[in-house]
């Protein structure tokens, strides 16, 4: 990340949350890899705004599996629209972020709805930690996308912590069907216009 930063490019995170340090492993873990870095941070409230250079940048409240602190970001500029919806699981914010922020021009959104076994969340749950296709597909469809683009599948997988059903990407072509907007699935490295 520190490659693709400008020098005073700041690293924008949620609020950290009050708790322990076992309940705060992975937000204090990558505290301690930005600080490593010498990276500069700055910590945003949920629903908070920020514009930096043409870009508005919205941290909209998201729910991760872990109850870590979580946001998607919703980013303008130029009249475009992106949201990038991150490790999110299905919640009841998409129709504000849509009334705030919205429409999107494009949504970002996980599709491979893991399951995870950490040793710090005994015992683990059944259910996705992040979207799943059917999820995924209605999620775009509640905060009025144009363009879904669908991510976080393929190759997501680390025995007996993090497991993901095979053929994401067809489960998620299939949900999408008959949705309002349209799918854009690019390979790696390949440039968008939106």
């Amino acid at each position: 990340m520190a490659r693709a930063l400008r020098p005073d490019g700041p690293v924008l995170h949620p609020e950290p949350f009050s708790g322990d340090d076992h309940e705060n492993l992975w937000t204090l873990k990558a505290e301690a890899e930005l600080t490593a870095h010498g990276l500069p941070r700055r910590a945003m409230g949920l629903w908070e705004t920020t514009t930096i250079g043409p870009f508005t940048i919205a941290a909209v409240p998201a729910v991760d599996a872990l109850g870590d602190p979580q946001v998607s970001w919703a980013v303008e500029a130029d009249g475009i629209r992106v949201i990038h919806l991150g490790d999110t699981m299905h919640h009841g914010y998409w129709w504000r972020a849509a009334h705030r922020y919205g429409p999107f021009d494009a949504v970002l959104t996980p599709i491979n709805g893991p399951t995870v076994c950490f040793p710090h969340c005994q015992p683990p749950s059944p259910y996705p930690s992040a979207l799943d296709a059917r999820h995924a597909a209605v999620a775009a469809r509640l905060l009025q996308a144009r363009t879904a683009i669908p991510i976080h599948y393929d190759g997501f997988h680390a025995e007996g912590f993090y497991t993901t059903r095979p053929d994401e990407l067809a489960r998620f072509l299939d949900a999408a069907t008959g949705e309002p907007y349209e799918v854009r699935t690019p390979g790696l490295g390949e440039e968008l216009s939106l």
